[in-house]
């Protein structure tokens, strides 16, 4: 496989791609590292911590290259009631760092095996239903209505609104100032990306989601000297904790209160985030890798053992839980990110732009921010995606689109749920008719002959259809049961062709069996094929 080289050679060598990608992902996740701690009850320096720490700890141990880890809004409620049932953050803390030994421990049990049964059509169903809600709560950002907190994926908020009726509400709180940024900021991305990179290579290096954000900055700074009238308020910038010392800076850390660890609802709380957490993650692996363009595998039980030490990580110094998210992945992915340079970088940026010009990333405008995310939601979910999945029919598409409407008016592990009940019951009806093959005709003496070929693979949930196939046979009919492409065949299934053998004689019906090959089930499964063969030739 050619990766230009940057494999070969080393992650620094890709510095020229994964740097430029860590500033557009910096600038992603740091208000998100705000809403989604603000959201769960949690402390805002604890959402930046959970962000620094996914992205060196966990981007370190990983080899995700381009999975982008930090705090996840799919956890946000369970954040905020173990909260308030435990008592306090600090014995909080105590849960997530136990949660982080559970993953570990899950990790090397080798449980990541659960991320490759997730269907490519509930995948892409999940990211493109991402990129409609991206959409979806990125309108209100845009025009200056900031009620709902940055990166919110559920349907139902906090405020008692829901993605639509928001919509509606932000409409009487339109910002002009806010509208002109993020029109400005949508301009340069666009212009960027369509034109601009195409005339020059130095264009591929800067990218335009910076030069937006950067644009913003120097608005806020401009107008707040001298246009006050159109200068944005505080509510509509980025709000990071400003420490005017070493010892406040120091000071935000909190700890865990180990003392609480033989509270059993801290060990409950542990588990639900340990297997949420899992789950979320090996959802955004699966998603990653499928949108990775050199299509790299991602090792799951090694990301499992990496999100485990960041959790462990970020629960001692004052984090809120980590989870490898679609999000900024995703525009990592589409920044022109190559490597876990790329996320180990925007780590790295959170840590030193929060310690040394938090003043600066207080004057980026939430709506420039909403710009570079619109274009994010539009990449996922292109038009053309919902026209690929039609053309590969209906046992693709239904999942598909289930999945879309189920994460849009749920939330993503929901939405999942119910597009892989969908996936599976078409799995099921697939395989209750993929089971045999029937051939009818007539045999050389003038008689009705069909024959049954069973499949290689032959399941319980195959009972129905065979059995249904058997009972249509008429009197007088010759059957031949031809199991010699069959590796294995059900105990419950070889006692449906026993039963039928044992009234084919009353009901004039001549059986033969064809069984050549490996014997199809072990044990029982063996000893019942001889008694079928024998069956057969009496």
């Amino acid at each position: 496989m050619n990766l230009n080289g940057f494999e070969r050679h080393g992650l620094f060598s890709s510095l020229r791609y994964d740097f430029p990608a860590s500033l557009v992902v910096f600038f992603v996740a740091l208000p998100l590292c705000l809403g989604i701690a603000l959201a769960s009850g949690a402390p805002l320096f604890s959402g930046l911590i959970a962000g620094i720490v996914g992205g060196i700890i966990v981007a370190s141990i990983s080899n995700s290259q381009l999975g982008v880890s930090g705090p996840a809004a799919g956890l946000t409620i369970i954040v905020l009631t173990a909260i308030q049932q435990l008592g306090s953050f600090e014995v909080f803390l105590v849960s997530v760092v136990l949660a982080g030994v559970i993953q570990i421990a899950l990790g090397f049990a080798r449980a990541g095996i659960i991320g490759y049964y997730f269907p490519t059509s509930v995948i892409k169903g999940m990211l493109t239903a991402i990129g409609i809600i991206i959409i979806l709560k990125q309108i209100p950002h845009a025009l200056g209505y900031d009620a709902d907190y940055e990166g919110d994926l559920s349907f139902s908020q906090a405020d008692g609104h829901n993605t639509f009726t928001e919509l509606f509400y932000m409409v009487d709180a339109v910002t002009p100032s806010a509208i002109l940024i993020s029109a400005i900021a949508l301009v340069i991305i666009l212009f960027w990306d369509m034109y601009l990179i195409k005339q020059h290579q130095i264009f591929k290096l800067i990218p335009g989601p910076l030069v937006a954000v950067v644009t913003g900055v120097v608005y806020q700074s401009f107008t707040s000297s001298f246009l006050p009238a159109w200068a944005l308020s505080a509510d509509h910038l980025v709000s990071v904790p400003v420490a005017d010392s070493i010892s406040s800076f120091i000071g935000q850390f909190t700890f865990p209160d180990f003392s609480a660890i033989v509270n059993q609802d801290v060990w409950v709380v542990a588990f639900t985030l340990a297997v949420v957490a899992s789950i979320e993650t090996l959802l955004s692996v699966e998603a990653t890798d499928k949108l990775d363009p050199y299509k790299r595998t991602t090792n799951t039980n090694l990301e499992l053992i990496a999100q485990g030490s960041g959790n462990i990580f970020s629960g001692l110094i004052g984090g809120i839980p980590i989870t490898q998210v679609i999000l900024r992945s995703s525009a990592n992915i589409q920044s022109g990110g190559k490597t876990k340079m790329s996320a180990i970088l925007h780590g790295m940026l959170l840590l030193l732009c929060v310690i040394a010009i938090p003043g600066i990333l207080n004057k980026v405008p939430l709506s420039v921010l909403a710009a570079v995310l619109l274009v994010v939601g539009y990449k996922l979910a292109k038009p053309s995606v919902f026209k690929q999945m039609a053309r590969l029919g209906w046992s693709q598409s239904l999942p598909f689109i289930t999945t879309v409407v189920g994460v849009v008016f749920t939330d993503l592990l929901k939405g999942i749920g119910i597009g892989m009940v969908v996936a599976v019951v078409i799995i099921l009806r697939n395989s209750y008719k993929n089971s045999h093959f029937i051939h009818k005709g007539m045999s050389e003496d003038g008689e009705n002959l069909i024959k049954m070929t069973l499949a290689e693979e032959v399941v319980f949930l195959n009972k129905g259809s065979i059995k249904k196939e058997l009972s249509r046979v008429t009197e007088g009919t010759k059957v031949i049961i031809d199991m010699s492409k069959s590796v294995h065949v059900d105990y419950d299934v070889l006692e449906i062709i026993e039963d039928f053998i044992n009234q084919a004689k009353a009901r004039n019906i001549d059986v033969a069996l064809i069984r050549e090959g490996r014997s199809p089930s072990p044990d029982k499964g063996k000893k019942k094929v001889a008694e079928l063969e024998l069956e057969g030739k009496s």
